[in-house]
């Protein structure tokens, strides 16, 4: 879902999650479950989805310096979280050591945890109660502390206030009508000539997943409901989707915006193509930018998404850092783990690239509120934020969902077909719940 942030960040399975974390404590306390243990010092690679920001390797850099006899190379795989999550996997199940560290969307803690790929934590090094409770809630596995959250996500509604305020109108949309309706003032400004009015992540890869979650969610619908059983085939859903599926029919959506990722969205909206923009805060830093590289740098906000009947509901997204079972030298791993989750690593993260910390304090610290005035809303974004299904098939359900969602928004599929066909094989997926 997301790039190498995010993503994707809805539903709610058999739940796998988080943590909060620690500044540097040693390694090597607290025995894993299945009683391994966390032995070995010396170098390591560290593996995650393309740097964007260009953080991570700063970060990595500065590791290195401190520590030139456990030195961490950072290994970077493709931008798109989908083919991140294939090499995860192939390098799991070929038992292979050269991965110490991986990043893992949050998504995938359960199916990594359940196949045993990665290392339960010792949890009393990693303080659960200075993290925000649902990022809690997406690094465990049945109790079990697997991942270590690097940083949250949550969903914002980018959006160009000083088109708003020409057309006369005060505050951002809260409602999918009224998002309609604003777009209509603001695109008959001729200021807005040759704008769109609103984008998400629409291609057929995690985005979609994603994007579709949140407009089930934000009509009061669910993929799964509290027992994990699969509850696509319902009024809900569908009033959803065809908020999607209309949107590209009426042109709110872009046709091109079938074709975007994260990039290409923050892109078409840096260029002042869109007036709306569902997105998550990184885009924030790379759009406020004074360099001649945003077009939009002082003229946007963000708002939480807009619902069916008011506002509407976030895809939990993050990342979280997680000790590959085959790894040697694990002390280092684990250390590294603690050092790059850090509160002081999260407020330079967020400083440098807009990523949301995990961590409650840094969302009331009054300074960072002052630097970036987004927090509280992306504090909220997150506390109401619904994770995707966690499940051990989760890369089958989240194919399922993809096909379905995409066939319905170009037309091979109305919402009601794309919707049972839905249904059904997301049954077969979690065995009927």
């Amino acid at each position: 879902m997301h790039t190498t942030r995010a993503r994707i960040a809805a539903g709610a399975l058999t739940a796998a999650v988080v943590v909060g974390l620690t500044s540097c404590a040693s390694a090597g306390g607290g025995a894993p479950a299945r009683g391994g243990g966390f032995e070995g010092r010396g170098p390591i690679n560290y593996v995650a989805g393309k740097d964007v920001s260009g953080t991570f390797r700063g970060v990595v850099d500065q590791w290195n310096r401190e520590h030139p006899d456990e030195k961490v190379t950072f290994v970077e795989l493709p931008e798109q979280s989908d083919q991140q999550r294939q090499q995860h996997i192939q390098n799991a199940q070929t038992r292979s050591d050269a991965n110490a560290v991986i990043a893992l969307d949050v998504v995938w803690t359960a199916e990594f945890a359940a196949n045993r790929w990665i290392e339960p934590l010792p949890e009393e090094q990693f303080p659960l109660d200075q993290t925000l409770p649902p990022v809690v809630e997406g690094a465990k596995y049945r109790g079990v502390l697997y991942a270590a959250p690097a940083w949250a996500d949550g969903g914002l509604l980018f959006y160009r206030t000083d088109l708003l305020a020409e057309a006369g109108i005060d505050k951002p949309p809260t409602t999918w009508a009224r998002l309609r309706s604003q777009c209509g003032q603001v695109l008959a400004l001729p200021n807005a000539a040759g704008m769109s009015c609103y984008a998400g992540q629409f291609e057929k890869y995690e985005g979609l997943t994603v994007n579709f979650a949140e407009a089930v969610q934000s009509a009061g619908g669910a993929i799964v409901d509290e027992n994990g059983k699969p509850t696509v085939d319902t009024p809900q859903a569908k009033r959803g989707l065809d908020f999607l599926v209309d949107g590209f029919k009426s042109g709110l959506i872009p046709r091109p915006a079938i074709t975007f990722q994260e990039e290409q969205g923050r892109q078409a909206f840096q260029k002042g193509q869109l007036v709306f923009h569902r997105q998550w805060p990184y885009q924030h830093a790379l759009a406020s930018k004074t360099d001649g590289s945003s077009a939009v740098a002082g003229k946007f906000d963000v708002a939480p998404l807009p619902g069916a009947d008011g506002p509407g509901s976030s895809s939990l997204g993050g990342w979280n850092l997680a000790v590959s079972s085959f790894a040697k030298n694990k002390a280092t791993a684990l250390d590294f783990v603690k050092y790059m989750t850090s509160a002081q690593r999260q407020r330079q993260n967020l400083e440098a690239a807009s990523l949301a910390p995990t961590y409650t304090s840094l969302y009331d610290d009054p300074e960072l509120v002052r630097a970036f005035p987004y927090l509280p809303t992306l504090k909220a974004s997150i506390m109401t934020a619904q994770p995707r299904p966690r499940v051990v098939r989760y890369g089958d359900a989240a194919g399922a969902i993809q096909d379905e969602a995409y066939a319905a928004l170009t037309g091979v599929k109305s919402s009601e077909a794309a919707l049972a066909d839905l249904q059904g094989r997301l049954d077969k997926i979690t065995g009927g719940r």
